[in-house]
């Protein structure tokens, strides 16, 4: 796997659980859908700093999110369930009605 490569798990968080009941156009929302959680030295060998952006593009579409250093293993990101993760993940569900969020092969890269 290169530095580029990343495998995607998207799930909940607790930021973004609670969030989801203030509404999906709350800032709080807002803020934590779009935020991709990622190892230090992932973060560092991407070049970018804690807080920046980077574009992840994965064989269903690709989004812009800001990064935030996680205890997470290197070559893993998180990205909370959201608008954003789903643009990620896909629509194929293989008949049992929920579509593959776990072990989505992506790429990160910088973005300025």
């Amino acid at each position: 796997m290169s530095e580029t490569q990343f495998i995607l798990i998207t799930g909940r968080s607790t930021k973004q659980g609670r969030a989801v009941h203030l509404g999906k156009q709350a800032q709080e929302y807002r803020d934590e859908i779009s935020t991709l959680q990622i190892n230090l030295k992932d973060i560092e060998a991407l070049g970018v700093q804690d807080g920046g952006q980077v574009k992840v593009s994965s064989n269903y579409g690709s989004m812009v999110v800001k990064v935030k250093k996680w205890d997470i293993p290197q070559g893993i990101i998180f990205i909370p369930y959201g608008e954003v993760s789903n643009a990620l993940i896909g629509s194929d569900t293989q008949a049992t009605g929920m579509p593959d969020s776990k072990g989505i092969k992506v790429e990160v890269e910088r973005y300025d």
